[in-house]
């Protein structure tokens, strides 16, 4: 039997690259780049159809509800940066700067790669830390994104830490399969009554085939 075929990070540079000729998308491009200058990374997860599909509805909804004017977006366990591209790569917002957080610090890399073209404008930074470190009254942002809230080991006690009446976009899941998920909830009733937020402006489920992921835009 012959041996299955495993693509070369240069076989993969070229397909993409291809790609974003074909559909004139910048962030195929700059995936092409990452593949070739970070080959190690595992980017399958990041940017599978159910991690796009969310961040897509997040970003849809973020617009119809919050408008397309932010002066500056933080995004709180933003892994590689992937949120942080489709929205500055969007033509409809007008975005002063986000800054995308991780604990993990070998996903600053790969984000600063992803997002180097707006890295190099001063549009975009990349940082390592623990969002419960994080100075969220002296440095607060106009708009707080966490899609990582399933992950929190107590999602209200990190909300308290936010000034009132902080902008948020939150998104979790009823995934309870992963164990590293220690806050996931059985419904969006339940992920509202989770959060407590002061003003929720959207709430809604993102159906997929393992899972269903809820997000709420709002303000604490």
């Amino acid at each position: 039997m012959a041996s299955p075929f495993v693509p070369s990070s240069e076989f993969l540079f070229d397909l993409l690259r291809g790609l974003s000729a074909l559909s004139g998308n910048r962030i195929i491009a700059d995936l092409a780049r990452v593949v070739a200058d970070a080959p190690r990374e595992d980017l399958s997860v990041a940017f599978n159809h159910k991690q796009i599909a969310s961040k897509a509805w997040l970003r849809d909804q973020l617009f119809e509800t919050f408008g397309g004017d932010h002066a500056h977006i933080w995004v709180l366990g933003g892994w590689y940066g992937v949120l942080s591209a489709m929205l500055l790569d969007d033509a409809r917002f007008t975005i002063g700067r986000i800054t995308t957080i991780d604990l993990d610090p070998a996903c600053q890399p790969v984000a600063e790669l992803l997002n180097r073209r707006a890295l190099a404008e001063g549009r975009f930074a990349a940082r390592s830390a623990d969002m419960y470190d994080l100075d969220y009254a002296g440095d607060a942002p106009s708009l707080i994104v966490n899609t990582s809230c399933e992950h929190l080991a107590d999602v209200p006690g990190w909300l308290a830490r936010l000034a009132p009446g902080q902008r948020v976009v939150l998104q979790s899941n009823d995934y309870f399969a992963v164990p590293e998920h220690l806050s996931s909830v059985p419904d969006l009733a339940a992920f509202v009554a989770q959060a407590g937020l002061a003003q929720v402006a959207f709430k809604g489920a993102l159906p997929s085939k393992n899972y269903t992921r809820f997000m709420l835009i709002g303000a604490r």
